[in-house]
Protein backbone atom coordinates (compact mmCIF):
# COMPACT_ATOMS: atom_id res chain seq x y z
CA UNK A 1 0.00 0.00 0.00
CA UNK A 2 1.24 3.24 -0.77
CA UNK A 3 0.95 5.57 1.50
CA UNK A 4 1.38 9.23 1.68
CA UNK A 5 0.78 12.75 3.42
CA UNK A 6 0.22 15.87 1.43
CA UNK A 7 2.70 18.62 3.06
CA UNK A 8 1.56 21.13 1.12
CA UNK A 9 -1.60 20.84 2.54
CA UNK A 10 -2.97 22.75 5.63
CA UNK A 11 -4.77 19.79 7.14
CA UNK A 12 -2.08 19.25 10.19
CA UNK A 13 0.24 16.00 9.59
CA UNK A 14 -1.13 14.42 12.64
CA UNK A 15 -4.68 14.42 11.66
CA UNK A 16 -3.16 13.57 8.01
CA UNK A 17 -1.17 10.86 9.24
CA UNK A 18 -4.19 9.16 11.60
CA UNK A 19 -5.69 9.19 8.24
CA UNK A 20 -3.49 7.29 6.73
CA UNK A 21 -3.20 4.87 9.34
CA UNK A 22 -7.06 4.28 9.32
CA UNK A 23 -6.52 3.08 6.06
CA UNK A 24 -3.80 1.19 6.94
CA UNK A 25 -5.88 -1.10 9.22
CA UNK A 26 -8.56 -1.56 6.80
CA UNK A 27 -6.14 -4.10 4.72
CA UNK A 28 -6.79 -7.82 5.45
CA UNK A 29 -3.30 -8.62 6.59
CA UNK A 30 -3.31 -6.26 9.68
CA UNK A 31 -6.73 -7.16 11.05
CA UNK A 32 -5.75 -10.66 10.87
CA UNK A 33 -2.81 -9.73 13.12
CA UNK A 34 0.36 -8.71 10.98
CA UNK A 35 1.93 -5.95 13.40
CA UNK A 36 1.87 -2.40 11.61
CA UNK A 37 5.57 -1.13 10.47
CA UNK A 38 7.72 0.55 12.82
CA UNK A 39 7.43 4.22 14.12
CA UNK A 40 10.42 4.80 12.56
CA UNK A 41 9.91 3.11 9.00
CA UNK A 42 6.44 4.22 8.96
CA UNK A 43 8.04 7.82 9.63
CA UNK A 44 10.64 8.08 7.57
CA UNK A 45 7.94 6.71 4.92
CA UNK A 46 5.38 9.78 5.74
CA UNK A 47 8.57 12.19 6.00
CA UNK A 48 6.86 12.81 9.21
CA UNK A 49 8.57 13.07 12.94
CA UNK A 50 8.20 10.19 15.05
CA UNK A 51 6.37 12.60 17.86
CA UNK A 52 3.70 13.51 14.95
CA UNK A 53 3.23 9.85 13.85
CA UNK A 54 2.96 8.59 17.92
CA UNK A 55 0.18 11.77 17.95
CA UNK A 56 -2.16 9.66 15.51
CA UNK A 57 -1.11 6.48 16.63
CA UNK A 58 -2.23 7.15 20.79
CA UNK A 59 -5.60 8.45 18.77
CA UNK A 60 -6.46 5.35 17.30
CA UNK A 61 -4.80 3.25 20.80
CA UNK A 62 -7.66 5.51 22.65
CA UNK A 63 -9.89 4.78 20.66
CA UNK A 64 -9.74 1.12 20.78
CA UNK A 65 -8.51 0.59 17.14
CA UNK A 66 -5.01 -0.45 17.95
CA UNK A 67 -2.91 -2.18 20.98
CA UNK A 68 0.56 -0.96 21.57
CA UNK A 69 2.97 -3.48 23.56
CA UNK A 70 6.40 -2.10 24.21
CA UNK A 71 9.14 -4.14 22.57
CA UNK A 72 6.81 -5.94 20.47
CA UNK A 73 4.97 -3.77 18.12
CA UNK A 74 1.60 -2.26 17.37
CA UNK A 75 -1.58 -4.34 15.76
CA UNK A 76 -4.53 -4.03 14.93
CA UNK A 77 -7.29 -4.39 18.28
CA UNK A 78 -9.65 -7.37 18.49
CA UNK A 79 -13.16 -6.73 16.85
CA UNK A 80 -15.37 -5.55 20.01
CA UNK A 81 -18.81 -6.29 19.80
CA UNK A 82 -20.79 -2.38 19.74
CA UNK A 83 -24.42 -2.12 21.05
CA UNK A 84 -26.13 0.68 21.06
CA UNK A 85 -29.30 1.95 23.24
CA UNK A 86 -31.07 3.48 20.59
CA UNK A 87 -33.06 1.04 18.93
CA UNK A 88 -32.34 -2.38 20.93
CA UNK A 89 -32.34 -5.65 19.37
CA UNK A 90 -31.66 -9.04 20.30
CA UNK A 91 -28.34 -10.65 20.65
CA UNK A 92 -28.76 -12.47 17.29
CA UNK A 93 -29.97 -8.89 15.49
CA UNK A 94 -26.66 -7.21 16.89
CA UNK A 95 -24.51 -9.91 15.47
CA UNK A 96 -26.17 -10.64 11.96
CA UNK A 97 -26.13 -6.50 11.98
CA UNK A 98 -22.07 -6.62 12.61
CA UNK A 99 -21.61 -9.91 10.17
CA UNK A 100 -21.17 -11.77 12.96
CA UNK A 101 -21.25 -15.60 13.04
CA UNK A 102 -22.81 -16.65 16.10
CA UNK A 103 -21.40 -19.24 17.42
CA UNK A 104 -23.05 -21.80 20.82
CA UNK A 105 -20.97 -23.09 23.14
CA UNK A 106 -23.38 -24.52 25.56
CA UNK A 107 -27.32 -24.06 25.84
CA UNK A 108 -28.69 -25.44 28.86
CA UNK A 109 -32.54 -25.35 29.76
CA UNK A 110 -34.43 -25.93 33.51
CA UNK A 111 -36.92 -24.89 35.61
CA UNK A 112 -35.95 -23.10 38.72
CA UNK A 113 -37.46 -21.38 41.52
CA UNK A 114 -37.23 -17.42 40.97
CA UNK A 115 -34.81 -14.91 42.97
CA UNK A 116 -36.64 -12.24 44.33
CA UNK A 117 -35.92 -9.75 41.43
CA UNK A 118 -37.54 -12.22 39.46
CA UNK A 119 -40.54 -12.80 41.36
CA UNK A 120 -41.03 -9.18 41.49
CA UNK A 121 -40.46 -8.45 37.32
CA UNK A 122 -42.82 -11.21 36.39
CA UNK A 123 -45.25 -10.37 39.31
CA UNK A 124 -45.35 -14.29 40.68
CA UNK A 125 -44.78 -16.22 44.02
CA UNK A 126 -41.38 -17.46 44.50
CA UNK A 127 -42.65 -20.74 44.94
CA UNK A 128 -43.94 -21.13 40.93
CA UNK A 129 -40.82 -22.18 38.63
CA UNK A 130 -39.94 -20.55 35.66
CA UNK A 131 -38.25 -21.57 32.82
CA UNK A 132 -34.60 -20.98 32.29
CA UNK A 133 -32.39 -20.76 29.55
CA UNK A 134 -28.71 -20.35 30.11
CA UNK A 135 -26.62 -19.83 26.60
CA UNK A 136 -22.62 -19.82 26.05
CA UNK A 137 -22.28 -17.83 22.83
CA UNK A 138 -19.47 -15.85 20.61
CA UNK A 139 -17.68 -16.29 17.72
CA UNK A 140 -16.04 -19.39 16.09
CA UNK A 141 -12.71 -18.63 17.82
CA UNK A 142 -14.09 -18.29 21.84
CA UNK A 143 -16.95 -17.37 23.82
CA UNK A 144 -17.45 -13.98 24.55
CA UNK A 145 -20.75 -13.60 26.54
CA UNK A 146 -22.70 -16.15 29.29
CA UNK A 147 -26.57 -15.13 28.72
CA UNK A 148 -29.31 -16.49 31.75
CA UNK A 149 -32.69 -15.63 30.19
CA UNK A 150 -35.88 -16.30 32.72
CA UNK A 151 -39.47 -16.26 31.13
CA UNK A 152 -42.59 -15.16 32.54
CA UNK A 153 -44.45 -18.59 33.32
CA UNK A 154 -47.95 -16.52 32.01
CA UNK A 155 -46.01 -18.01 28.45
CA UNK A 156 -46.92 -21.40 27.48
CA UNK A 157 -43.18 -22.12 26.80
CA UNK A 158 -42.78 -26.23 27.56
CA UNK A 159 -38.85 -26.39 27.27
CA UNK A 160 -39.41 -28.26 23.93
CA UNK A 161 -38.68 -25.72 21.52
CA UNK A 162 -35.70 -25.36 19.33
CA UNK A 163 -33.84 -22.64 21.14
CA UNK A 164 -31.31 -22.97 18.65
CA UNK A 165 -33.40 -20.07 16.28
CA UNK A 166 -32.99 -16.68 17.31
CA UNK A 167 -35.57 -16.32 20.64
CA UNK A 168 -37.45 -13.63 19.82
CA UNK A 169 -38.22 -15.06 16.71
CA UNK A 170 -39.43 -18.14 18.05
CA UNK A 171 -41.81 -16.23 20.75
CA UNK A 172 -43.67 -14.32 17.57
CA UNK A 173 -43.91 -17.46 15.06
CA UNK A 174 -45.01 -19.66 17.85
CA UNK A 175 -46.56 -18.07 20.94
CA UNK A 176 -47.64 -14.82 19.09
CA UNK A 177 -45.44 -12.54 21.85
CA UNK A 178 -43.89 -9.64 19.95
CA UNK A 179 -41.38 -8.04 22.21
CA UNK A 180 -41.26 -3.72 22.22
CA UNK A 181 -39.45 -2.51 25.31
CA UNK A 182 -35.95 -3.28 26.74
CA UNK A 183 -35.27 -1.89 30.04
CA UNK A 184 -31.48 -2.08 30.84
CA UNK A 185 -28.82 -1.95 33.53
CA UNK A 186 -25.44 -1.95 32.68
CA UNK A 187 -22.82 -2.38 35.50
CA UNK A 188 -19.20 -3.73 35.99
CA UNK A 189 -17.07 -6.53 38.13
CA UNK A 190 -14.52 -8.58 38.52
CA UNK A 191 -15.62 -12.27 37.13
CA UNK A 192 -16.11 -14.87 39.62
CA UNK A 193 -14.67 -18.85 39.35
CA UNK A 194 -17.86 -19.80 37.83
CA UNK A 195 -18.55 -16.82 34.57
CA UNK A 196 -14.65 -17.14 34.05
CA UNK A 197 -14.45 -20.31 33.52
CA UNK A 198 -17.30 -20.21 31.11
CA UNK A 199 -15.60 -17.18 29.09
CA UNK A 200 -11.72 -18.41 29.61
CA UNK A 201 -10.69 -15.47 31.39
CA UNK A 202 -9.10 -15.43 34.60
CA UNK A 203 -11.37 -14.86 38.10
CA UNK A 204 -11.00 -11.62 38.81
CA UNK A 205 -10.59 -10.52 35.47
CA UNK A 206 -12.99 -7.26 34.95
CA UNK A 207 -16.52 -8.01 33.31
CA UNK A 208 -19.33 -6.16 32.11
CA UNK A 209 -22.89 -7.53 32.91
CA UNK A 210 -25.91 -6.16 31.24
CA UNK A 211 -29.36 -6.81 32.61
CA UNK A 212 -32.45 -6.72 30.20
CA UNK A 213 -36.25 -6.63 31.30
CA UNK A 214 -37.87 -7.05 28.22
CA UNK A 215 -41.71 -6.88 28.04
CA UNK A 216 -44.22 -7.37 24.65
CA UNK A 217 -46.23 -4.70 22.61
CA UNK A 218 -49.09 -5.16 25.78
CA UNK A 219 -46.39 -4.23 28.31
CA UNK A 220 -46.25 -7.95 29.46
CA UNK A 221 -43.15 -8.91 31.12
CA UNK A 222 -41.64 -10.97 29.24
CA UNK A 223 -38.21 -11.94 29.85
CA UNK A 224 -35.30 -11.50 32.75
CA UNK A 225 -31.81 -11.57 31.02
CA UNK A 226 -28.47 -11.39 32.38
CA UNK A 227 -25.47 -11.45 30.13
CA UNK A 228 -21.98 -11.68 31.72
CA UNK A 229 -19.47 -9.90 28.95
CA UNK A 230 -15.67 -10.45 28.35
CA UNK A 231 -14.46 -6.18 28.99
CA UNK A 232 -12.52 -6.80 25.80
CA UNK A 233 -14.76 -8.22 23.36
CA UNK A 234 -17.51 -5.61 24.23
CA UNK A 235 -18.25 -1.85 23.96
CA UNK A 236 -21.74 -0.71 24.87
CA UNK A 237 -22.61 3.11 23.64
CA UNK A 238 -24.72 5.96 23.95
CA UNK A 239 -25.86 8.13 21.84
CA UNK A 240 -28.51 10.93 23.52
CA UNK A 241 -29.48 14.00 21.46
CA UNK A 242 -30.44 17.45 22.93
Amino acid sequence: MNLQIDHSSDKPLHYQAEEVLRKLIEQPEYKEGKLLPNEIALSEQLKISRNTLRQAINKLVFEGLLIRKKGYGTKVAPQRVLSGATNWMSFSQEMKMLGIEVWNFELHLSWQLPTDEIAAFFGIEKTRRVLTLNRLRGTKEAPFVYFTSAFNPAIPLTGNEDFNQPLYDLLEKKYEIIVKTSKEEISARCADEIIASKLEITPEDPILLRKRFVYDTTNLPVEYNVGYYRADSFTYTIECTR
